[in-house]
């Protein structure tokens, strides 16, 4: 391994991409029994990919989406300008995910169920499972997107308001987010933990004697914290989508594992291992077993993170229009990860600050664990600690840090012969 000097134009350095995503031969996470699904027609041969995807697609929300039918209706895949290129779920540079958690007020159960998505005039390579809700049940629905720029839609006349979704402020999109009936959802899940009738799990305390992270601590913040969702799909290679579930991975022997790269996901599947941590996780409805959420890890860290905890900021690259700070698209944005309005929260300033320095201090303490543990992009970094340190001074750069007087945490990096980060030098 020979290390050259790397510039900071790797992806991390970019705003839009949480991680280099490929369609890969990854393990099912979900188990158990499932009830028996029907196989859809046959499909079009394989997608093609080409050289420079569309970035910007248009998902379409089917009938009546908080409902159980509507839930296990798939939400269909275009491109938001036909003449830019097609939109292929299957291709993970453009792949849309949906996420829904479900809260049952008479109970407090809580629970999670994964729509899937599939392109335009095609059917799932399996007909996904329809959920049995329970009665008054409260649904919120999140996306996440793997491109630039997610525009989401109803097929429905009465368009997106009826179920509360939200893509952004007016035309400026929230780029790889949205949301439908989140503020419901999480009004509800309040009063249930207010009521005890729900029990939010304590965070834990790490290997490193440091409390478990969550999405708001700025020990694994980033430049757009809270966004994407920790849904996973199963894809064939004709390009055919199927809900991730031991019965269908079993059924579809051919199928990969199509990931969307989050901030959830990246605490959940590799920091939290890592630190000896354990996500919350509850009752999967459309595989059995159970799964982790966005809405869950957001619960939790509203109830759990010390301060200073971390709140969108206006300068995250999602809740700007135009490139300039919004109150109003942030205060949209934090509606649908439960946070509090502006002025809650850090200045711009203190965001930086306490991002660079919590986060700096955490990744030396952990540098250790972290360097023997899995990179979430090995193509783009050799292992967790490389991962995580070029992400904290990409995201230093993205936030326009250094306008407070600050100074990028990240003084060098070497590369090995394939271009992956190997190495990290922190200022001093």
């Amino acid at each position: 391994m020979s290390p050259h000097a790397r510039t900071r134009t790797g992806l991390w350095r970019r705003r839009r991409h949480k991680f280099l995503l490929i369609v890969a031969a990854l393990p099912v996470l979900i188990g158990g029994a499932v009830t028996a699904a029907i196989a859809a027609p046959p499909q079009p041969g394989p997608v093609r990919p080409v050289a420079t995807p569309n970035p910007n697609c248009t998902l379409t929300i089917p009938n009546a989406p908080l409902t159980a039918r509507g839930l296990a209706t798939a939400y269909t895949l275009s491109a938001t300008t036909p003449v830019a290129g097609p939109c292929h779920e299957a291709n993970a540079a453009q792949s849309a995910f949906v996420q829904a958690t479900v809260y049952d007020p008479a109970t407090g159960a809580l629970s999670v169920y994964d729509p899937l998505v599939t392109d335009a005039g095609h059917s799932p390579a399996v007909t996904p499972i329809v959920p049995v809700l329970p009665v008054g049940a409260v649904v919120g629905i999140w996306f996440g997107y793997n491109g630039n720029n997610l525009t989401i839609r109803s097929a429905g006349r009465a368009g997106l308001a009826l179920d509360h979704c939200v893509n952004g402020l007016g035309t400026s999109v929230f780029t790889q987010f949205a949301y439908c009936d989140a503020a419901a959802f999480f009004s509800a899940v309040r009063t249930g933990i207010a009521t005890h009738k729900v029990t939010v799990p304590a965070l834990g305390t790490a290997n490193d004697g440091k409390p478990c992270p969550s999405t708001r601590d700025f020990s694994i913040v980033d430049q757009d914290q809270s966004d994407n969702v920790t849904t996973r799909y199963l894809v064939t290679a004709t390009g055919r989508v199927a809900q991730n579930t031991r019965a269908n991975a079993a059924r579809l022997r051919d199928a990969t594992v199509l990931s969307n790269p989050s901030d959830n996901a990246l605490v959940d599947t590799f920091v939290d291992p890592a630190l000896g941590c354990t996500p919350w996780s509850v009752r999967n409805l459309d595989g059995g077993g159970t799964a982790t959420s966005l809405a869950l890890d957001e619960i939790e860290a509203n109830a759990d993170q010390a301060a200073p905890a971390a709140l969108v900021p206006r300068n995250d690259p999602m809740t700007t229009v135009g490139g300039a700070p919004s109150t109003s698209k942030t205060d949209l944005y934090r509606v649908g990860v439960d946070q509090p309005p502006l002025p809650a929260g850090q200045t711009r300033k203190n965001y930086c600050k306490d991002m660079d320095t919590i986060q700096r201090a955490r990744l030396q303490l952990d540098q250790n664990t972290f360097s023997n543990a899995a990179s979430p992009d090995p193509a783009g970094a050799t292992n967790l600690f490389t991962f995580l340190a070029n992400r904290l001074s990409g995201s230093f750069q993205n936030l326009g840090c250094a306008r407070f007087g600050l100074t990028d945490p990240v003084s060098s990096e070497s590369v090995d012969d394939e271009g992956a980060v190997a190495a990290v030098t922190f200022a001093p």
